[in-house]
């Protein structure tokens, strides 16, 4: 039974569902309203409210310091709108609609943003997510406007948050697709040769193409001991090529988050620190990984029954299949933000 369960817990991870395909183009008269983010159901995570960003993997020896944490991380979601439509908005999600909330809840906030809870304080926006089909879409308008009005959301609740929860602390921005469109918008405006620089500790962008050259004076980690850097990675399956690599993948920074080093070394599951599975439980040794050409590759990962997988495109895992790593990776980040102020 358990080798059923294991095996059914990484298919969850890495299947991928047929998206609803929006018809009509966008229309700013449907969007749906404004967030209010001075109340906490706007909120996913916030450090005093009971969230799934609180919870630490089961099976492991992980706690939860958010109340003894100095410094706080900013978390910008992914996408989770792709079903059709329930109201009169179509591009972009509704923060007062409880299921998409629990939706986000239960898969993004509990598996990505809660790897944080060991260094830092979460704080997680909702947002009017852009619907699935503007990444896809072949008209550029109805993909512009659906997403700037998404990052309005995630720019209101980061300036609300800087005025009423920051007081000056230092703030790791982390984020997974969509939300990592969004959060290198958010860190050109806010902190990139921008007084707020002095805060920054360490963004970790994930699951989106990230150049090089993104930013002017924020540049990419080079190891897991520096700081005011980034990291970025896109998981696929060894000599996997998606059909959208020369497209920008191609050109990518891609960060090993075994070893946290931008070189092609092969990095063996022994310097996996866990990953997370089925039922938020912990799995030891979870992968292997290695950089390749602004790809990071992985052989299948070291679960029971891994002869089943075939999938090539790991991307809801990537927080996942690294889970150990980037929690004491952001812990070394912080610890090292603080020696050097």
């Amino acid at each position: 039974m358990r080798f059923y369960l294991l095996i059914f817990a990484w298919l969850i991870l890495s299947c991928q569902r047929v998206p609803y395909q929006i018809q009509s183009h966008y229309n700013e008269n449907t969007n749906p309203p404004k967030p209010n983010y001075a109340l906490k159901e706007h909120w996913a995570s916030l450090p005093d409210k009971n969230d799934p960003a609180d919870r630490v993997p089961l099976k492991s020896d992980f706690t939860d310091n958010q109340a003894q944490a100095k410094v706080d991380v900013f978390f910008i979601h992914p996408t989770i709108y792709t079903q059709k439509p329930q109201g009169p908005s179509e591009w972009n999600a509704d923060v007062n609609d409880a299921d998409m909330n629990q939706k986000v809840d239960e898969s993004t906030i509990l598996n990505q943003a809660s790897v944080f809870n060991g260094s830092c304080r979460v704080y997680a926006p909702r947002y009017r997510q852009a619907h699935y089909q503007a990444f896809v879409t072949k008209n550029l308008t109805d993909k512009v406007q659906s997403l700037d009005l998404a990052y309005s959301d995630v720019k209101a609740s980061f300036e609300y948050y800087l005025q009423h929860y920051n007081q000056g602390r230092p703030i790791v921005i982390a984020s997974h697709s969509q939300g990592t469109v969004h959060a290198k918008r958010l860190i050109k405006e806010f902190f990139d040769q921008k007084p707020l620089q002095k805060q920054f500790v360490a963004a970790y962008l994930v699951g989106i193409a990230t150049q090089p050259n993104t930013f002017g004076s924020i540049k990419a980690c080079e190891n897991g001991d520096q700081t005011g850097c980034f990291v970025s990675w896109n998981t696929y399956a060894r000599d996997y090529y998606p059909s959208w690599y020369n497209e920008g993948l191609n050109t990518s920074i891609s960060t090993n988050p075994l070893t946290w080093k931008l070189d092609e070394e092969f990095a063996p599951r022994s310097l996996s620190k866990g990953g997370v599975g089925l039922k938020f439980t912990y799995v030891p040794e979870a992968v292997d990984a290695q950089n390749h050409a602004g790809m990071l590759w992985i052989n299948k990962p070291y679960v029971k029954g891994r002869f089943l997988l075939n999938t090539k495109i790991w991307h809801r895992a990537d927080y996942n299949l690294f889970y150990g790593n980037i929690r004491e990776n952001v812990k070394n980040r912080v610890e090292n933000y603080w020696r050097e102020k």
